[in-house]
């Protein structure tokens, strides 16, 4: 195996790492160094194998580019779901695969000889307080949603007008969330269709989110906004997502590889400096 596949899902991206077969630690100041997209390889996040537990299949530890760890990642699940089954880890097309945030049943969908689609169960959503929250002096209506990581969601009329990068680090750090949250603009396009903005814990502006765009259907349901079935878009693509009458979230969408590769002797040098 190659030290890294890495791999994409609507351009929120990844790469793919078994740590028993890495020449280095996986720490925090390594994950930091590999996510740098001019100094490593570049990527929004490192899936990590793990051994299964909790009754699953797989296992999976998920980290930011800024070397923390995420409960939760749906473009991620479904990455690497298309991983085990492309690199011959399984021949089953139904299996699950164990997140700090709970455990993740998927589907795969083929597409000739390559896995396509993806859908994954995420499980329910769980919402809590606050429902506004101060920034700069203004007075925020929110929506606090978990789907085993923690999400912030904000209603818009104009995502045009919404300046994200200003004040999407504002809302993940605001001292209502300690541990820090995803943070979503979405404005409603219709019944069945959302648009999204997203600021990522640990990674910041994000092409695309799956826990992000099923966090943002959920609270666009409960509110009465949309209702069970969406296609969230986002400047990287679109997203299905679904809500049965039991609250259960199905996450549909695509999952495609770029490269596999090998750390280099030079990079390879400044991660041992940085052991």
């Amino acid at each position: 195996m190659a030290h890294f596949v890495k791999s994409h899902g609507l351009g929120n991206d990844y790469l793919v790492v078994d740590p028993a077969r890495l020449p280095f630690r996986l720490t925090a100041d390594a994950i930091r160094l590999v996510c740098d997209r001019n100094r490593g390889v570049g990527s929004d996040g490192i899936l990590a194998v793990d051994k299964p537990g909790d009754g699953s299949d797989f296992g999976v530890r998920i980290f930011n580019p800024d070397g923390s760890e995420a409960e939760k990642s749906g473009n991620g699940v479904r990455i690497f779901a298309k991983f085990l089954r492309e690199h011959h880890h399984t021949d089953r097309d139904h299996f699950t695969i164990r997140t700090l945030g709970g455990v993740v049943m998927v589907d795969l969908a083929w597409d000739g000889v390559r896995v396509g689609d993806v859908t994954a169960a995420m499980g329910r959503a769980t919402f809590g307080a606050p429902d506004t929250i101060v920034v700069d002096g203004d007075r925020i209506a929110v929506s606090v949603v978990s789907l085993g990581n923690p999400h912030c969601v904000v209603f818009v009329g104009d995502l045009g007008a919404v300046d994200v990068h200003g004040l999407g680090p504002k809302i993940e750090r605001h001292h209502a969330f300690p541990a820090r949250t995803n943070v979503q603009f979405a404005q409603v396009r219709a019944r069945n269709a959302l648009e999204l903005r997203i600021w990522e814990r640990g990674a910041g502006y994000t092409l695309a989110s799956g826990t992000s765009s099923c966090a943002a259907v959920a609270a666009a349901h409960r509110l009465g906004l949309t209702g069970p079935d969406v296609t969230v878009t986002m400047p990287g693509g679109a997203l299905g997502v679904s809500i049965d009458e039991a609250g259960e979230i199905r996450l549909r969408g695509p999952a495609e590889e770029v490269m596999s590769g090998d750390f280099s002797a030079d990079l390879l040098r400044h991660l041992a400096e940085r052991a």
